[in-house]
């Protein structure tokens, strides 16, 4: 059984006093908000993209004197409270396409100009990387850590309605519904990460910060706690740089838990595009024994240019495992809502057995491995403190499979339990209305088939940004892996 270990597949293990995940944005804006009112000294915002003009709550919700859009919640907060300071670190080229926006021009000029609120775009990351965290530490005391942006076009709830009056863009026009994930954490965990944010504000070119001391009480009230003093692994990826060394903690990570599972694993990923990960797969299909092993992926990327690099990478690996998956063990599913309009998954969550559950912003693909940075957590019962954590754990999975079948998940438990995971999910889906779909797999033409064979969209590292085209390709690897029966 492999265990995180510091050093190698982690950063660090820290205790949390309270953990929970929290599913879609609806239900963690709402929690980030309650939480942030609490702050007394500091409120660290580390993030992909932020966008000021959206609501963390709908405008008749805001009793208590809040405002709901978060621009002019951040304003409120620092004039509420004096001893409050406020750094918010975004990625440089996201922060770019939103300046193009007034109301996020206007805004961040108002808040540069606050003392006590400082802004800084994360530049330090080679040429086509991104700063991918999303993270959100408060006094030291609490952090979210996970694969939620506080920008546009990610707030849905649970329901994932085909009409839903509050997925609504700042100007008023709707967009599709949407999939997501974080976790909240309280204790000498959110410590830790907090240090983690320190160091990557530094890395960008802030200034050194102390650590926040002597908070409690940081937990959002109508927050519902899941785990109580469990230790949390972070594992963390980053680029290899001139200044720094690269951080592959989260590829090795997921390669042991891969490795690791004994009867199950139910992942959700926007990407379904690394070679290693599918490396790791096609080992377990080949066992008489191995695992159920079920990925949850939005239909198509988000985006013309991530459909060519992720979606015929995805194509391409599917094809090549469906072929190693003698005993059909492996499947790919797309969430529908009622009417059958396709649910787009952002979540980033890797469960398996009864043993492990880890939520973060990494996906399944390339440059989540080596060339982004990103910041993941994991909960594992190889730790001795989280031996009872097991019930939790699969009761988040049912979860998470309920949402999708519009099922009671006590229905979804039982069946997986009788039947297994793949068999039990292919007796519920086959309903009407909300539900999982299997993949399909589309046809490629050659210059698609080319980009993904070759990576030029998806490279695994900085390093390959300039390397020859002779000397890449997705399967530069895997020719033994995938050509033999």
């Amino acid at each position: 059984m492999s265990v995180p270990q510091p050093g190698d597949n982690c950063w660090r293990i820290a205790r949390a006093t309270q953990a929970s995940t929290i599913i879609d944005a609806d239900a963690y804006f709402r929690h980030a908000r309650a939480a942030m009112i609490k702050a007394k000294k500091r409120i660290m915002l580390i993030g992909w993209d932020f966008d000021a003009a959206i609501s963390l709550i709908r405008e008749d919700e805001a009793q208590d004197g809040a405002p709901a859009v978060i621009g002019d919640f951040i304003s409120w907060l620092v004039e509420r409270s004096p001893d409050l300071e406020i750094f918010l670190l975004r990625w440089d080229v996201g922060a770019m396409k939103a300046m193009v926006r007034p109301s996020n021009l206007f805004t961040t000029i108002k808040w540069m100009a606050h003392p006590r609120v400082t802004v800084k775009m994360d530049s330090h990351h080679p040429p086509a990387a991104s700063h991918h965290q999303k993270i959100v530490v408060i006094d030291d005391c609490f952090a979210f850590c996970g694969g939620i942006d506080m920008t546009g076009d990610r707030w849905d709830t649970r329901h994932h309605r085909d009409e839903e009056p509050g997925r609504l863009h700042p100007d008023g026009s709707p967009y599709s519904p949407w999939h997501d994930a974080t976790t909240a954490l309280s204790g000498p965990v959110a410590v830790a990460l907090g240090d983690h944010a320190r160091n990557r504000w530094k890395g960008a070119g802030g200034d050194d910060l102390l650590p926040v001391e002597g908070v409690e009480d940081c937990w959002p009230d109508a927050l519902k706690v899941q785990f109580t003093n469990v230790d949390v692994a972070i594992s963390r990826s980053a680029p290899e740089m001139d200044d720094q060394d690269g951080i592959r903690e989260i590829e090795r990570l997921y390669l042991d838990q891969i490795a690791s599972a004994k009867r199950c694993i139910y992942a959700e990923s926007q990407y379904f595009a690394s070679r290693r990960i599918a490396e790791a797969i096609a080992r377990r299909l080949d066992e008489a024994d191995g695992p159920d092993i079920v990925i949850v992926n939005p239909t198509q990327a988000d985006g013309w240019l991530e459909q060519q690099a992720m979606d015929t990478a995805r194509a391409r690996l599917f094809e090549a495992l469906k072929a190693r998956d003698t005993h059909g063990r492996f499947r790919i599913y797309h969430p529908f809502t009622q009417r059958g309009v396709p649910i787009y998954v952002h979540a980033k969550i890797l469960i398996v057995d009864d043993r492990l559950i880890r939520v973060g912003s990494s996906n399944m693909n390339n440059r989540s491995m080596r060339l982004d940075t990103e910041c993941d957590v994991t909960i594992d019962t190889a730790l001795p403190v989280n031996a009872e954590c097991g019930a939790q754990i699969l009761a988040i999975r049912d979860d998470l499979i309920a949402e999708h079948l519009d099922l009671p998940a006590e229905r979804v438990a039982g069946v997986i339990a009788a039947r297994g995971l793949i068999a039990g999910i292919e007796e519920m889906r086959q309903k009407p209305g909300r539900t999982l779909r299997p993949y399909e797999t589309p046809d490629l033409n050659d210059v698609q088939a080319w980009l993904a064979d070759n990576e030029i969209l998806d490279p695994e590292g900085p390093e390959e940004m300039f390397e020859s085209i002779s000397e890449r390709g997705l399967f530069r690897r895997m020719k033994g892996w995938f050509g033999r029966n």
